[in-house]
């Protein structure tokens, strides 16, 4: 590749924006509500139907030994999901299992009986099944998964994307078989489009986000992205000292907290949240201690995370089971992305997209910053896990930022 392809060098001193959340603590209960919202039924039912579902296998835990001793940690592990079912990133496990789950209600309710999962996956009622469309709004990921799995079980998916997502995000979409529709604004825009045209032509919401009115959906995307932390939480003999989970709407965190509260309760690790800076929802929301919205168009790079209003459920969770939040600018998540595809000494190397490296960004400022450290007692003695939660999900602009293609870094 010529050298003039690969984007300079950038400039990583920048000022470290970080909160403690007053209102959570590592002690705090895992109430009745939480557990309506995630529980150990619902990750088994998730984990049995997923599990059978072709291309199926766990995604691997790196030990990345090199990048701990370069930052001064102990251990640090990196959940990386950029091959998980072909799809490049973990949504694969939440919006399609969520469009299965949709599916079987619907047609309990058409056939007037009780419908087994192997009916919808081995699309036992396909004409019924035909009759149906979901839709979602995306940032890229999801809707992927959601059209992935529309595709699956038979029925009809249309998309909702707003202007910033990229063309190859959009086309990436349509080739399971979804229609793409682009709309006006930005993404929590898209998400009330998506819902106004549902309601006007009798489509099913397959959202990532809960609100007001909108709950069950989205327990079932969460509960599938809990198969995520599952699988790392149960490849370690003891339970780390800290996570540091990126944002967005926050669905893919509280799921991850969810199994650690439930699986260690107050030996639990610390759990610090990482918003973009152009879109940090979840720093203003813990700062005031309810949910605040971020207006404006979100640009970031991290573009999965581009999301202006925490989700309902989600924030349910969080609120009692993080402790901080950190605010980042891209041009970290950038250097963060580089570090992986050349990594150092003794570590593999790892195709990590834009939205995948804001937890690894977060811990490597932190590391970073003394007051931090401190604050989050971070140092010497720590074992990290961060989930990488995409790959090359926009495989032309991983090249531009990086500078090499996926499969150059991966060779």
């Amino acid at each position: 590749m010529c050298s003039a392809m690969v984007p300079p060098p950038v400039e990583t001193d920048v000022s470290l924006s970080l909160a403690l959340n007053h209102h959570g603590h590592r002690t705090a209960a895992w109430t009745d509500e939480q557990n309506d919202i995630l529980n150990d039924a619902g990750l088994k039912r998730a984990r049995d139907t997923i599990s059978n579902w072709e291309g199926y296998s766990p995604t691997p835990l790196l030990n990345l030994t090199g990048l701990a001793e370069e930052i001064g940690v102990r251990r640090l592990y990196y959940k990386d999901e950029g091959l998980r079912f072909g799809l490049g990133s973990f949504k694969a496990l939440g919006g399609a299992y969520a469009v299965c789950r949709l599916l079987r209600s619907g047609l309990e309710k058409r056939l007037g009986r009780p419908v087994g999962t192997d009916e919808v996956t081995g699309r036992v009622h396909a004409d019924e099944v035909a009759k149906i469309t979901v839709c979602c709004a995306t940032d890229g990921n999801h809707g992927r998964s959601v059209a992935w799995g529309a595709q699956m079980f038979g029925c009809n998916c249309v998309i909702f994307i707003h202007q910033t997502v990229s063309q190859a995000r959009k086309e990436a979409i349509a080739f399971y078989g979804a229609e793409v529709r682009r709309c006006q604004g930005n993404y929590d825009d898209s998400v009330r489009e998506a819902q106004k045209t549902a309601t006007e032509e009798g489509w099913f919401v397959v959202s990532d986000t809960s609100y007001p009115g909108y709950m069950d959906v989205p327990r079932d995307v969460m509960q599938g992205y809990e198969i995520m932390a599952d699988e790392a939480f149960s490849a370690l003999d003891t339970p780390p000292t800290h996570v540091f989970l990126q944002t967005g709407v926050g669905g893919m965190a509280a799921a991850v907290a969810a199994n650690a509260v439930r699986r260690w309760g107050a030996e639990r690790p610390r759990i610090i949240l990482c918003d973009p800076d152009e879109a940090a929802c979840w720093l203003e929301s813990i700062q005031a201690g309810k949910p605040v919205a971020v207006e404006g168009d979100l640009d970031t790079i991290m573009a999965g995370l581009a999301c202006g209003e925490v989700s309902a459920l989600a924030w349910e969770i969080l609120r009692d089971h993080s402790d901080a939040v950190m605010a980042l600018p891209d041009v970290i998540a950038v250097t963060v992305m580089r570090k992986l595809a050349l990594p150092v000494s003794g570590d593999q190397p790892v195709v990590a997209g834009e939205s995948a490296v804001a937890g690894l960004a977060g811990l490597m400022e932190a590391m970073r910053d003394q007051d931090a450290r401190k604050v989050l007692d971070l140092g010497p003695e720590s074992d990290v896990v961060v989930f990488g939660t995409e790959g090359d999900t926009d495989a032309e602009l991983y090249r531009h930022l990086v500078g090499k293609t996926a499969d150059e870094v991966r060779a």
